[in-house]
């Protein structure tokens, strides 16, 4: 009698393993034949008794259930995606020789999908496809990178500052060599995959002027992103001591010195931010941008003739930058202000009058020094509303009607396109 219910036991429990074997084998068919929803629907049969199965049977079924879910990697809901790394992941653990193409499927999967969730500014999703793609493969760093960048996006300052210090911890640079060749065809500088193919295309005769160009380091924007992650959240403390350990190991790094001052321009230390672009200026004499920074932090500061000075020589190394020419006109024109309040003050005496008469004599100089700026302004931006206001009311208080007129009608103009 024991016998026999053994029996039927052994009996019962190999139908069982049979019936669940099949029904994997039928998943991997319905993929191999795209069939995915079917796929699905034979997994979930041979779910129930999984743990039956040997390992040769899981690792199986965790490949197949990784495929079925992506199947054809487009517009994959995010935990479908989620769910198929796990899967993948699970069969390389058990030894699924297939595991890791599953896994590179399941990476581009995941990075395009990502690409589509920042294109539709659904940054959040983007970070955590981008960080489940670099733990498929930890080599894999630049989408640990992403990961961070899209996590600032999503105001997740918490997981960015995570991501960005073990970017830290694992010495990322994001330095690469990127190979281009300028199409004799279309005269456009194009990237090649690699250099193999890039000198391949040259000599094809197709493509001209070669070139090996490295990216610049990331590692100062890295330090820079910890540094105002711990300004955001109030730890000022952590934020100076992240750019000093940074600085330790890449003394001289201008793209570090740069993340200092901007560390200090968001805690609204002017002088200190002054004092790091200015050392900045002495490695790159020739850069009107650092210049163009420096006039506005000299002008927040209320020190009008040095962000005068730092304009002008942006302007002369760049006559095109038109920002540099607004912002001369408004600190030529802060000067305005006293002198105005000082023609209010005086009274109807002779002395009075004379000296009205001087300082409204310097305000016209003002207007005068200032007019060309914002007329180059409107040369390279002709609908720049609040400069040729600005223009306008200055003719007016210059005598020069008709060019007032002139401004007037352009304003107009300006804000019926508006």
């Amino acid at each position: 009698m024991k016998t026999r219910i053994l029996t039927a036991a052994l009996a019962m429990f190999t139908v069982v393993a049979f019936g669940q074997k099949k029904e994997i084998r039928r998943a991997g068919k319905a993929v191999e034949k795209g069939e995915y929803k079917e796929a699905k629907n034979y997994l979930q049969q041979a779910e129930a008794q999984l743990t039956n199965a040997d390992e040769d049977e899981k690792a199986d079924f965790y490949l197949y259930k990784g495929y079925a879910l992506i199947g054809t990697g487009e517009n994959v809901p995010t935990a479908d995606l989620m769910a198929a790394a796990d899967a993948f992941q699970k069969a390389a653990e058990l030894g699924h020789d297939d595991a890791q193409q599953g896994m590179m499927a399941a990476s581009n999967a995941l990075v395009n999908g990502a690409i589509a969730d920042q294109n539709a500014q659904k940054f959040s999703e983007a970070a955590d496809k981008l960080f489940t793609g670099y733990q498929l493969n930890k080599q894999d760093t630049v989408y640990l990178y992403y990961a961070a960048s899209n996590a600032v996006n999503a105001k997740d300052y918490g997981k960015a500052l995570e991501y960005y210090e073990e970017l830290r911890d694992l010495g990322f640079t994001g330095e690469e060599t990127v190979y281009t060749a300028v199409n004799k065809e279309t005269g456009e500088v194009e990237r090649m995959a690699n250099k193999e193919q890039r000198d391949l295309f040259v000599k094809s005769g197709n493509y001209t002027n070669p070139k090996d160009e490295v990216s610049e380091s990331k590692k100062g924007e890295i330090a820079k992103n910890i540094a105002l992650i711990y300004i955001e959240k109030g730890e000022d403390e952590k934020a100076i001591a992240a750019i000093e350990n940074a600085k330790e190991e890449n003394p001289g790094d201008v793209s570090l010195m740069q993340a200092e001052a901007d560390m200090y321009y968001r805690m609204d230390n002017m002088a200190k931010y002054r004092e790091i672009m200015e050392k900045i200026v002495e490695q790159n004499p020739d850069d009107a941008v650092l210049y163009y920074n420096l006039g506005v932090s000299a002008a927040q500061m209320g020190e009008n003739d040095r962000a005068m000075d730092y304009y002008k020589r942006a302007i002369e190394l760049d006559p095109s930058m038109h920002n540099a020419r607004i912002n001369l006109a408004y600190v030529i024109l802060a000067k305005e202000r006293p002198i105005v309040d000082e023609m209010n003050s005086l009274g109807m005496s002779k002395a009075d009058q004379k000296k009205y008469d001087q300082l409204a004599e310097q305000r016209n100089q003002l207007y005068r020094d200032a007019l060309p700026h914002l007329e180059k302004v409107l040369e390279k931006d002709p609908n720049n509303v609040e400069a040729a206001r600005t223009m306008m009311n200055m003719y007016y208080q210059l005598n020069e009607t008709a060019k007032a007129e002139e401004m007037k009608q352009k304003v107009a103009e300006i804000e019926a396109q508006q």
